[in-house]
């Protein structure tokens, strides 16, 4: 018998993890509950089960899933708590009204930033610098020929707690449950995207507003959002960017840049990934947009796919080029 921590309901299943109601991490009935600390991004982990085999390992070409909040912008209190030691070093003796006023201030703007933390917590908070190549630069084609395409369709899931998918038409529907949260599946380790050519067609199904961004994960832990990148764009900006993952964190490693090459609304875009010896290309449309040097990627890594704000994103032809 297990137990959810924060809403008490039972369940009989030992298998389930996850509480179906507010996704909380289930407790064996009692026994002492998880310590959570105040403020600290909480990751949610499913474990994928194939239909009819109740706790039964991921099958072939069954993807993991993962879903995640980016982490809000840290504060900075302790800059006005700075400030203010220096007021009072300054003023010591007959500054008292001016250290309330300044205290007053110091308040306001802690506010201030609680707020903004609050309102862009679907940006994620850290960045590290890579070099990257002019944009939008000439396309270029690439001589590896060994083609494997990976089926999207054993992708579903019956039912997940953190995303929505489905096939149909031919392409895979899948979008994040939440606002402000990203949804990510990756594929099973057979498929590697070192020394290959990952190449992926998606569209914005609804031509919807999403702060985050979808697209193609790459040189992935098969784990997900554990280590690896992503590529992503914005259709409704003509935007992408380059972040890269580790546990409990996204970070930039290329910002939100423009580029022509991408096509608006609901259009289809092609998004590819070339991994050279010394360098990662990334394609918009067969235009050469950027390039990183590979220095968080998987050894190994794995494909996926990434969608973000609830944005419905529809994915066909994820293939690997050798």
């Amino acid at each position: 018998m297990k137990i959810c921590p924060r809403c008490q309901k039972t369940y009989a299943d030992d298998n389930l993890n996850f509480c179906l109601e507010d996704g909380t991490v289930l407790n064996q009935a009692g026994s002492e509950p998880q310590t959570v600390m105040i403020n600290e991004p909480r990751i949610t982990q499913g474990q994928p089960q194939m239909s009819g085999q109740v706790g039964s390992q991921p099958g072939w070409n069954t993807p993991q899933q993962y879903s995640m909040q980016p982490p809000p912008k840290s504060s900075k209190t302790w800059i006005w708590v700075l400030l203010i030691l220096g007021v009072v070093v300054l003023v010591c003796g007959g500054g008292f009204a001016g250290l309330i006023l300044i205290g007053m201030n110091a308040d306001n703007n802690k506010t201030d930033i609680t707020s903004n933390r609050v309102s862009t917590t679907n940006r994620p908070s850290n960045s590290t610098s890579t070099n990257s190549s002019p944009t939008n630069t000439t396309s270029t084609t690439s001589n590896r020929t060994d083609l494997e395409t990976i089926d999207l369709e054993p992708w579903v899931k019956e039912f997940s707690a953190y995303g929505n998918t489905e096939f149909t038409g031919g392409e895979f529907i899948m979008s994040s449950k939440k606002k402000g949260f990203y949804y990510v599946l990756v594929a099973p380790e057979e498929y590697k995207t070192e020394k290959a050519d990952t190449r992926v067609t998606l569209r914005n199904v609804d031509n919807a507003n999403g702060s985050l961004g979808f697209g193609l994960i790459f040189h992935s832990n098969p784990t997900p959002l554990q280590q690896g990148y992503a590529f992503l764009i914005d259709t409704k900006k003509k935007k992408y960017r380059v972040v890269r993952h580790e546990p409990q964190n996204e970070r930039t490693v290329v910002s939100w840049t423009t580029s022509n090459a991408i096509k608006e609304g609901a259009e289809e875009n092609v998004l590819e990934v070339r991994d050279l010896d010394d360098k990662v290309e990334l394609y918009i449309n067969g235009t050469m947009v950027t390039s990183i040097k590979n220095q968080y990627g998987y050894s190994g890594g794995v494909p996926g796919l990434y969608a973000g704000d609830g944005v419905k994103v529809a994915f066909k032809n994820l293939e690997i080029r050798k």
